[in-house]
């Protein structure tokens, strides 16, 4: 027969056996989320984030089961956490739903620190992804930092593509022309220019013809970068240079 331990031994049993249980999840968890970081590439702060929400979560649960352990009832600690959750919530909706959406770029990451993107009308290099804000470099050689919330309400525009092993960007726009020249000498001022860009570039530029209009043609251009930052550049010289190429081609055919 098993004997019956003491009343007060018993209780001091189930708090020791509560606290060393809690200590054991608290690193358990803390060294998951620390991996799952590292492998997701998250910012330390985020990591280290997690690791005190994890933290404060266990701690909860330790004291209620302590409470309860002890026989003390948990009806006021209850309504005192959700009280003090209640005026943290009003407080900081626009905080904590920041936090949210940060998390969940962090995690799902429709994009990464240095993609080429377009978010609601920002078009730019991503420089930084914090827990509230998003940090994008600008054409202009500006920092737009954009809330993480607003940014899970807009559409989404990523550069990246993926060319076998390599992860090029691939910048495309949209040209019109009249119809002073045929096309096919249309298309050969376009091969003209790509040519003097095929060693500037990791990849061949492209082009094709999107719309057939009645008084233009409309073609899309798409330019392959290795590194971001060359479409600030690149693209604005290309741009110039086919223009200039279009002039000079209709200028000499009307002569």
């Amino acid at each position: 027969m098993i004997p019956e331990i003491p009343y007060p031994y018993s209780t001091i049993l189930e708090i020791a056996i509560t606290i060393i249980v809690a200590a054991i999840l608290e690193r358990v968890v803390a060294r998951y989320l620390k991996r799952f970081s590292e492998r997701r590439e998250l910012p330390p702060e985020v990591g280290n984030g997690l690791v005190l929400i994890a933290r404060f979560l266990i701690i909860v649960g330790a004291v209620i089961t302590l409470f309860r352990v002890g026989g003390l009832s948990t009806e006021w600690f209850t309504a005192i956490s959700a009280l003090g959750g209640a005026a943290i919530g009003f407080s900081s909706t626009k905080t904590l739903g920041n936090f949210i959406a940060g998390l969940y770029i962090l995690i799902a990451r429709p994009f990464r620190v240095q993609d080429y993107v377009s978010i609601a009308g920002t078009e730019g290099i991503v420089k930084e992804i914090t827990i509230n804000y998003t940090k994008i470099l600008t054409p202009g050689n500006t920092t737009v930092s954009m809330t993480n919330q607003k940014i899970l309400d807009q559409d989404i525009i990523n550069y990246r593509y993926k060319s076998g092993k390599s992860r090029l960007y691939c910048y495309s726009f949209e040209l019109s022309f009249d119809h002073s020249l045929p096309t096919n000498k249309l298309e050969k001022t376009f091969d003209q220019v790509i040519k003097r860009y095929e060693e500037k570039l990791p990849r061949k530029p492209e082009y094709g013809m999107t719309k057939l209009m009645r008084l233009e043609r409309h073609y899309m251009f798409y330019l392959y970068f290795k590194n971001p930052k060359d479409i600030f550049t690149l693209q604005p010289t290309f741009l110039k240079e086919i223009t200039e190429a279009w002039d000079k081609a209709k200028a000499s055919s009307s002569s």
